[in-house]
């Protein structure tokens, strides 16, 4: 791949990944993309710095030598440095106050976004003297969140919280925060490849050093916290804490990067009702390399549903066994086949899937086949390729499918529809009877399965090439880089990191 991709430019760029539970630790869409970018660009100089688990998670892809190193920063780790002392103490708790009034204040208004940021730099000024973790997990702190929890005006003391709550979200808050420890880069160009946790050393970075931030989001980060907790198992004032972080955290990544590059045009709506402006938002799809996915060749004699993919709520499988239990009622014969790992902290999620399947009396015929050596096994494996999701972005196994000419049947989230056009089906998400009607209409016609494969295949090659994708990229870091301002000096620190700063 990476001979006929390189296009080497005069000068060297360096540039620093900011991670989160993907590259350089873990397998999946958003790793293979990263990937495809240092491996199609070995003229640029690449550092990663990854938000993990514990910080102990081996790598699982091999680095190139562009790759100068990776800095972890594990959320669930030990908890690092010192107790604050009794003055540092009091000047954290001035600020933390302001910062959670932000956090739980409902009016959102500009007041609320600006005390939000200033706090936050405020913040990191205390992780860098490393007693941010130790502030946060006093009893003072706890206190300070039930008072502001408590004011009259504000939708959480209604809720009437608990010292439980306090004490919860206290927990989640300081973890959230760990990655302001991270040491951000004073050169070249840092690329958050999601929103959110990852994004705080790119903002730490343009707040001291005028390091320009790019951000690109293959998912909305902030749609995708506000699904996930609709399930977490936390009382009302712990969600509306937590969410209103993410928010305000959303609302300052997308107001301080120098480019935002969503994987589609679906991405857009959001990044700008977060507040981007429109000229800053600059569409990258995702690509592949159609040499490296070719036609898939002869179907399977038994008619089979493929899917490939993380073993993971988000992916809607509970929908696509629900479906297949309906195709089974007209396809007796018919199979489905599940292609891809159960992360860790999945499993109850994927016995719940094989629980399914069982109730509906489809366990004999739908088989979890695990990581495959080659994912084009898995896109051979089907007559129908089938992406059940109920957020994404601009999927890889979608485009890699497609380019392996296969028929496929999608939900209508992200970017799906745009990868699509029409060489494909796409169905409502969380829809049994349509994905079922869909699938059994692509089974029951092998002339349009055929046609819709080779109007998929000629889709990525003329539309969705990794070539376009690493070009694309390779502009932009040259781009900034060179309009960032020679000699940035860091902007003037906020309130609370002036008292960090004189604090004995």
């Amino acid at each position: 791949m990476r001979g006929p991709l390189a296009e080497p430019v005069f000068g060297t760029t360096s540039v620093t990944l900011l991670t989160e539970g993907t590259y350089p630790h873990s397998h999946g869409g958003v790793s293979v993309w990263c990937d495809q970018l240092v491996q199609g660009m070995p003229d640029v100089d690449f550092r990663v710095i990854a938000v993990t688990g514990t910080g102990r998670e081996p790598l699982a892809w091999e680095l190139p030598a562009n790759v100068h190193g990776v800095d972890c920063l594990p959320l669930w780790g030990p908890a690092t440095g010192r107790p604050p002392r009794r003055r540092e103490l009091r000047r954290f708790l001035t600020g933390y106050e302001r910062f959670l009034s932000a956090l739980l204040d409902t009016r959102q208004d500009p007041w609320q976004e600006r005390a939000f940021a200033e706090e936050l730099y405020g913040l990191a000024h205390f992780a860098e003297r490393g007693t941010l973790s130790a502030a946060l997990r006093t009893e003072a702190a706890v206190r300070a969140l039930s008072r502001v929890w408590n004011r009259p005006h504000l939708p959480t003391a209604a809720a009437r919280p608990t010292l439980h709550d306090a004490l919860t979200a206290t927990d989640l808050l300081e973890h959230a925060l760990r990655p302001l420890v991270a040491r951000p880069p004073s050169e070249g160009v840092t690329h958050a490849v999601s929103g959110g946790l990852p994004a705080l050393p790119g903002l730490l970075a343009r707040e001291r050093y005028g390091t320009p931030f790019l951000l690109t989001e293959h998912g909305v980060y902030l749609r995708e916290r506000y699904l996930g907790f609709r399930t977490e198992p936390y009382r009302w004032p712990v969600k509306a804490l937590m969410l209103g972080f993410f928010r305000l955290l959303a609302r300052e990544t997308y107001r301080r990067a120098a480019l935002v590059t969503p994987g589609n045009r679906y991405n857009r709506r959001w990044e700008e009702h977060g507040g981007t402006p429109p000229e800053r938002i600059r569409t990258v799809y995702n690509g592949v390399d159609p040499a490296a996915f070719p036609p898939a060749g002869p179907e399977p004699e038994t008619p089979t549903l493929s899917w490939a993919g993380r073993v993971d709520p988000i992916k809607g499988l509970e929908t696509l066994i629900r479906a297949f239990a309906l195709v089974r009622k007209e396809v007796p014969a018919a199979r489905l086949r599940l292609f891809g790992g159960t992360p860790r902290g999945g499993e109850g999620y994927r016995t719940d899937c094989e629980r399914l399947a069982a109730d509906l009396d489809v366990g004999d015929a739908v088989t979890f086949e695990g990581r495959v050596e080659d994912i084009r096994d898995a896109y051979a494996a089907g007559n129908v390729v089938m992406l059940s999701s109920i957020s994404e972005g601009f999927p890889f196994t979608l485009i890699e499918a497609m380019s392996c000419g296969r028929a496929t049947v999608s939900t209508d989230v992200g970017g799906v529809r745009e990868a699509v056009g029409d060489s494909g089906l796409v169905v409502p998400p969380r829809d049994p009877e349509r994905m079922a009607r869909a699938a059994l209409k692509l089974l029951h016609d092998p002339a349009l399965r055929a046609r819709m494969g080779e109007a998929a295949r000629l889709r990525v090659i003329e539309q969705f090439t990794l070539r376009q994708t690493i070009s694309a990229f390779r502009d932009i870091y040259h781009e900034l880089a060179g309009a960032r301002r020679p000699e940035a000096a860091p902007t003037s620190a906020p309130p609370m990191a002036l008292a960090a700063g004189g604090a004995r």
